[in-house]
């Protein structure tokens, strides 16, 4: 039992803490205008391929910027490259230890190379985790999880803290479920009883499948928040 307790102090304590620094990111991202959303998913989810649609669809309507969270390399970084946003890699392994997830401070080093007053809306690609990145804020105005429909239906049941603190969910990869044995209507059942009303948009990297629908998502939010800054 003490043993336990001085655990959870210790997580409080660096919770605290983490949130003083997303308070600091906050209020940056506030004086700049920029809209901030933080996007996860497990690894493999489609995270960077709905997001090259996003830049491909949104680049010309908004100006959007990214930072990419990964332990190591920059395979999905080169992947945007591309587009010729404002970009950042944030890599956990080199100086962070490694960590399964982006925390604020993490964030924090990369918004140097980022001009965020001519960013109006940012998204950063968290590390592939359904766990460490939804107990950690950034500084982000909303969190969008990306759910892969390969992942099975109990996934809400299992990590109910990832899709709890979800502002939206992009069910991802709904042109394969013509080939799984995935039942829709359970998973949204196990999704409304862990977090209930949450938005939902049904995509497809593939198809193209409701990326207007996210991409109009993302411009009235963006939108909005410059509206009242």
């Amino acid at each position: 039992m003490h043993r336990t307790a001085v655990k959870k102090v210790v997580l409080e304590g660096v919770l605290d803490a983490n949130d003083a620094l997303a308070q600091a990111n906050r209020q940056k991202f506030d004086e700049a205008g920029t809209y901030v959303v933080n996007m996860m998913s497990s690894p493999g989810a489609g995270k960077t391929s709905l997001l090259e649609h996003t830049l491909e669809r949104m680049r010309r309507k908004l100006r959007l910027g990214v930072l990419e969270g990964d332990v190591q390399t920059t395979l999905d970084a080169d992947r945007l490259a591309r587009f010729h946003v404002p970009l950042v890699q944030v890599n956990t392994d080199p100086g962070f230890g490694g960590e399964c997830h982006l925390d604020a401070n993490m964030v924090r080093s990369g918004l140097p190379e980022l001009p965020l007053s001519e960013i109006d809306a940012l998204i950063i690609e968290n590390v592939g985790n359904l766990v460490c990145p939804a107990e950690f804020k950034v500084g982000e105005d909303a969190r969008v999880m990306v759910y892969a429909i390969t992942e099975g239906e109990d996934k809400p049941l299992k990590y109910p803290l990832m899709f709890r603190s979800a502002d939206l969910v992009l069910v991802n990869k709904m042109d394969l479920l013509e080939h799984l044995d995935f039942d829709l209507e359970q998973f949204l059942g196990y999704l409304d009883a862990v977090n209930p009303g949450v938005g939902r948009i049904f995509t497809s990297a593939r198809t193209g499948r409701g990326l207007d629908e996210w991409c109009s998502w993302l411009e009235n939010r963006a939108a909005r928040a410059r509206a009242v800054q």
